[in-house]
């Protein structure tokens, strides 16, 4: 009796190890299948065929993993109150810049109506839309177009100067205080000297042409006219002090010495970020549109500014920049449009020549 009773119980126990081996394969397969989907996207079992350009398309965004975002709101409740009530205000001044900085401001009036997020998207919080991600971490640093160490205050007054179009703020002033929290919190998780994955603009591969501003006027008019206005105006908003949608030209619009007067500058920012809706997961325009697009914006007028001090050393200015002289021989017409490729490799093949002697 004892030994039949011995048997029956090996036999439970066989059966239980075999469901749970069973069960471990299960839960193995599944994860393993969770971290392919993560990784490379849901199989695409449609076998009818696709145009080009949407394969490109697609092959392109399911390739962004593990995309850099922002701190959880929550957090800033678990900072002291009085760096709570910075960083809240620092994302206000961020969001709504011409309510309080702008020509009705009522803290000042030196900007030209725009606000800080209709560059940096999402109050500087959007993957590859222009955010802070890597601020923090990465400044002081030095930077080319001044010829100097440059610090957080000086970054930010750079876009007041140039973005704006307005004048530097006080740098002891509770608004740049603020500002400087808010990014500083934004970037509180990036390791320094860092620049994580999805900070900053998505910098789109170049054309073998140059970029065409009359075929980025019928993609303006066809996917962006109704938003920003057919002479690039864009929509002031109800209380008259800041835009729905931006000017993207013309005298209220960013300088010809902002970053995004830079047309790979422009065409990484549209590229995954406009028309509105677009994200990098969901892109409406394709490389070759983002280019045109921002050729296109970038053609037409708006204010300007002294560059003079600019670029003491003309061997940085970067290969787009659309304003001569330059250490190498091609003019500003392809330095503007390109085709790029020929500059690159002018400057990487003088560089080396250089880092030889």
């Amino acid at each position: 009796m004892a030994k039949s009773d011995s048997s029956k119980a090996a036999k439970q126990l066989t059966s239980i190890l075999a469901f749970l081996s069973g069960l471990l394969l299960l839960t193995i397969f599944l994860i393993l299948g969770f971290v392919y989907v993560h990784l490379f996207g849901v199989p695409n079992l449609n076998t009818s065929e696709e145009p080009t350009e949407r394969k490109k398309v697609a092959k392109i965004d399911t390739n962004f993993v593990q995309v850099w975002t922002a701190p959880a709101e929550w957090r800033i409740m678990k900072l002291e109150p009085e760096e709570q009530k910075l960083v809240k205000y620092g994302k206000e001044l961020i969001a709504h810049t011409s309510e309080y900085l702008g020509p009705k401001g009522s803290v000042k009036q030196i900007s030209n109506g725009m606000n800080c997020q209709n560059c940096h998207l999402n109050a500087g919080t959007q993957p590859w839309g222009n955010n802070y991600f890597a601020v923090q971490a990465n400044y002081p640093k030095f930077r080319e177009r001044s010829g100097a160490v440059e610090n957080q205050v000086k970054r930010v007054n750079d876009c007041f100067e140039r973005s704006l179009n307005g004048k530097v703020l006080d740098s002891t002033s509770r608004e740049m205080k603020a500002i400087l929290a808010y990014i500083k919190w934004v970037g509180s998780d990036v390791p320094k000297k860092t620049t994580p994955r999805g900070a900053g603009i998505f910098k789109v591969k170049g054309l073998k042409r140059a970029n065409d501003p009359e075929k980025g006027r019928v993609i303006y008019e066809q996917k962006c006219q109704s938003c920003h206005q057919a002479n690039g105006e864009g929509i002031l908003a109800e209380n008259g002090k800041s835009y729905t949608y931006p000017p993207l030209w013309g005298k209220n619009s960013y300088n010809h010495g902002a970053g995004l007067y830079r047309i790979s500058n422009f065409a990484g920012y549209v590229r995954y970020n406009m028309p509105l809706g677009a994200t990098y997961e969901r892109p409406q325009l394709t490389d070759e549109e983002a280019w045109d697009l921002a050729a296109f914006v970038n053609s037409q007028p708006r204010p300007t500014k002294d560059l003079s001090k600019d670029w003491p050393n003309i061997a940085g200015k970067p290969f787009d920049h659309p304003f001569g002289p330059y250490a190498d021989p091609f003019s500003e017409q392809q330095h503007k449009y390109g085709p790029y490729k020929p500059i690159k490799e002018w400057k990487e093949a003088h560089k080396k020549s250089s880092n030889s002697k």
